[in-house]
């Protein structure tokens, strides 16, 4: 099988992740998807994130109509902080040498990953499926293949979809009151007013 991986915090999910999964599926034949809510991003240390459990309910409402779209909670019951190359492995493991991993990423996360926990086991564990970002130019493969060696060969970028929808920007529309029922699936969006999510913010 060829098994997408979306990692992310996921607070909240929103429409734009779930097109990014739909082109990933369609454009690479992925047999499914496993959207991967982070428990304590390392990028992220001094950010107040909503509880998981929180965040796995809206990722549960968001794909609850969707069999091939699978949640996993492998991030936040580990302890410390969530590294990709060790969610890799550990999927890597489930699944068998047969099925092939395809970790989908933005640009700019893209244009980090030489400076992400072991870069280079990484790209041994899958292939890189790189999504574009708004207001972001393609990252230079060769100052990436200059700082990972191999990167290029496990690389594919998509030019589609460019969707400008950010968690952060609907955590201050819900913080002013404003609406979001645009920017997340219809369920998510009760639920963030029905638990008054992001009003403190």
């Amino acid at each position: 099988m060829k098994i997408g991986v979306l990692g992310g915090t996921f607070d909240p999910v929103h429409l734009g992740h779930l097109e990014i999964v739909k082109e990933a599926r369609r454009t690479l034949n992925l047999s499914e998807v496993i959207l991967v809510p982070a428990g304590q991003p390392p990028f992220k240390p001094n950010r107040l994130i909503t509880p998981s459990e929180q965040r796995l309910k809206m990722l549960h409402l968001a794909v609850a109509n969707t069999p091939d779209l699978q949640v996993t909670t492998i991030e936040i019951e580990r302890p410390g902080p969530s590294y990709t190359a060790d969610t890799l492995a550990e999927f890597k493991g489930r699944y068998g040498g047969e099925d092939e991993l395809f970790f989908i990423l933005g640009w700019d996360s893209l244009e980090q990953l030489p400076d992400w926990y072991q870069p280079s086991r990484i790209i041994e564990l899958c292939r890189l499926v790189a999504v574009p970002r708004p207001g972001r130019s393609r990252p230079s493969l060769e100052e990436l293949e200059a700082r990972v060696p191999g990167i290029s060969r496990r690389l594919v970028f998509l030019e589609k979809p460019e969707i400008d929808i950010s968690s952060s920007k609907i955590r201050e529309l819900a913080a002013q009151g404003e609406t979001i029922e645009h920017l997340v699936p219809g369920p998510v969006a009760a639920y963030i007013r029905e638990h008054k999510l992001y009003l403190t913010q």
